[in-house]
């Protein structure tokens, strides 16, 4: 079935029906500085409109959940935070190592969040060598037994559990009893949501696409865009 046909039987029922949005990328165009984003105005209304209508609306980010809320600007959606750590109580046993073996890396641009940390390479003046030695973190990283994820411009450590945005959205339409669903994003981790709305009555993803995402996400998608204004234009239509 044709994107816009999913779209479209997706609206038909909105009280059965999630909206699950990646942050950075999706709902907040991408900038230099991480904590300088903010969504846009025009998209919180829209937002606002879609919280009213549909079972849910959450946004799953790779940031810290309160982090999230700030950048989105809106207290009433649902936040999941660090990639679906945040569902996950073991993941707090291992947020004193990962961070002892993060300040041991000269590296200036750093994201320390509460349960992963994310190595920022957009600023970098030699891209092909900080990517070079990004390569060797993560290596160490992963002989000390962490996941290390490289995405757009960025080098994620993460502890080794079973949790990412695939779990997360698995979680957050189990406890709302909601078997249809919607996702959006742009990068490595919102594979894992992809495929997490496989064997539902009805999913579709989509892919906000750049240069910088991975190859897979326009493949994976049911619907392809090239930017939070395009994203923003889908919005409207549910």
């Amino acid at each position: 079935m044709a994107g816009a046909d999913l779209i479209a039987r997706l609206a038909e029922a909105p009280e059965r029906a999630a909206l699950l949005l990646d942050v950075d990328g999706v709902l907040a165009p991408i900038v230099d500085v991480p904590h300088e984003a903010t969504v846009p105005e025009e998209t919180r209304a829209e937002l606002r409109r879609l919280h009213a209508r549909y079972a849910l609306v959450a946004c799953i980010s790779g940031r810290a959940g309160p982090d999230a809320r700030r950048v989105v600007g809106l207290d009433e959606l649902v936040y999941v935070g660090e990639h679906g750590l945040e569902l996950v109580p073991e993941a707090a046993a291992w947020s004193e190592r990962l961070l002892e073996l993060a300040a041991t890396v000269d590296w200036d641009d750093v994201e320390r969040k509460p349960l992963t940390v994310t190595f920022h390479y957009r600023r970098a003046d030699d891209e092909a060598e900080a990517v070079r030695f990004l390569k060797a973190v993560a290596t160490r990283a992963r002989a000390e037994g962490f996941v290390a994820r490289f995405g757009r411009k960025v080098l994620e450590l993460r502890p080794p559990l079973a949790a990412h945005k695939g779990t997360a959205v698995r979680h957050l339409l189990g406890e709302r009893g909601l078997a249809r669903a919607l996702y959006a994003g742009d990068d490595t981790t919102d594979l894992d949501a992809f495929q997490a709305l496989a064997g539902l009555e009805l999913g579709v993803a989509i892919a906000v696409a750049s240069a910088e995402g991975p190859a897979g996400l326009r493949e994976a998608a049911d619907v392809v865009v090239g930017s939070p204004a395009e994203l923003l234009d889908v919005l409207r239509r549910l």
